[in-house]
């Protein structure tokens, strides 16, 4: 074979190293989108899910210690007892914090040690410096958030209005079970990719068709007419579908800065503006979590929030092998680009504008952190409330 014909096959063989793009992906303290993402307040866990025993949770590559007070006091606290090293994920939850279970040095809820028993009378007292390294946590809409960045840029927690204005006979439930993902609770990928996908309408019509009602499964699997549009801190999309009676479905989709995806019901069993708020947490470089706030019937039952999606009559989780060879869906496609996906080898296309428009943000927000500034999206002044624009809209509907 002549070498020009040799160069024109493609074999993998002689195929370049391929890399991802570091600027968006890598999310430990010191590289440029770990300082971005701690100028975010993040979810960490459900309040309620936090018993008399400490948590350990792992966020942005940090290993740190979770726990609440009997009076409902949360503290987030580094794991490694300042005294001697012994772990706090050991130690005794009290009242006024939590007390380790080797020498009984006690904590508050922000890192002040506040009692040294083994020491004498005249020395339990401990000097104001000892504090064990903690951050900033509070609650909302049933969430544990936690500021993780300089304590003298710390923003106010933000307020969104779907999730403040909640009509009589409904309650927010709050989520920690990714059920975003489609499928576990811990995705094995990085945050970027999963996160993303949010703002790539085009795939739905070819992986969802299948989530919604009997009555309007085939209106999600054409090929609707989609536009895009970038805010002050963040990307929406426009999916245009046109009923067989003539009306035209505006479903809309919306990112924020950094790491919130809201989506509208893609099951079209809910017309109006959306319910829910999730939070793609990245728990470190090549695993994620999401967490989801969401408006729900009270004393109604969920066991799965919205409903669990079907693979040819089976959840997720009861596909074996093949079945999720035969019935992929986001899991499948977000954990099959690799722990990190490759950017270098990516060809992007134009359905790809709203990943191309995010990336694009999310690089500029990670710039402006490195020059000083303050990324999008940070409020410091009250009220703190975002209106969202999510949902599906729908003439007389």
């Amino acid at each position: 074979m002549a070498e020009a014909n040799w160069k024109e096959t493609g074999s993998a063989y002689d195929r370049t190293e391929a890399t991802f793009d570091d600027e968006i992906v890598q999310v430990e303290r010191g590289t440029p989108t770990g300082e971005l993402l701690r100028r975010y307040w993040h979810p960490i866990a459900v309040a309620d899910e936090v018993g008399d025993l400490p948590q350990s949770v792992r966020v942005l590559g940090e290993d740190l210690v979770l726990f609440k007070t009997p009076n409902d006091d949360f503290g987030l606290v580094y794991p490694r007892c300042i005294h001697r090293g012994t772990k706090l994920i050991y130690g005794r939850v009290e009242e006024r914090g939590i007390r380790c279970c080797y020498h009984g040095w006690l904590y508050d809820c922000e890192g002040h040690c506040i009692e040294r028993p083994c020491e004498p009378a005249e020395h339990q007292t401990p000097p104001a410096h000892y504090r064990q390294p903690w951050y900033p946590v509070e609650v909302k809409y049933g969430l544990v958030f936690a500021y993780m960045g300089p304590p003298d840029r710390q923003p106010l927690l933000p307020s969104y209005d779907i999730l403040e204005n909640v009509e009589d006979g409904f309650e927010i439930v709050p989520d920690g079970t990714s059920i975003g993902s489609g499928g576990p609770t811990v995705m094995p990928c990085n945050w970027f990719q999963t996160h993303e996908n949010v703002m790539d309408p085009f795939h739905v019509m070819v992986l969802h068709s299948s989530f919604s009602t009997q009555q309007f499964g085939e209106m999600m699997a054409i090929r609707p007419e989609i536009t895009w549009e970038t805010t002050e801190h963040g990307v929406i999309s426009h999916q245009y579908r046109t009923f067989p009676d003539g009306r035209v479905l505006d479903r809309v989709t919306e990112v924020i800065q950094p790491t919130l995806r809201i989506v509208a019901d893609p099951r079209l069993e809910r017309f109006g503006p959306g319910d829910n708020i999730s939070w793609t947490l990245p728990i470190d470089d090549t695993h994620t979590k999401i967490f989801t706030a969401m408006k729900w019937p009270e004393n109604e039952d969920r066991p799965w929030i919205g409903g669990m999606p079907m693979y040819g009559g089976k959840t997720w989780f009861e596909l074996d092998e093949e079945g999720h060879q035969r019935f992929p869906g986001d899991y499948e496609a977000q954990v099959g680009q690799g722990d990190i996906t490759l950017h270098s080898e990516e060809h992007l296309a134009s359905s790809d504008k709203g990943v191309a428009l995010f990336r694009r943000q999310f690089k500029e927000a990670v710039q402006a952190v490195a020059r000083g500034e303050d990324p999008p999206g940070i409020i410091r002044d009250a009220p703190a409330l975002v209106a969202v624009r999510t949902g599906n809209f729908l003439p007389d509907a």
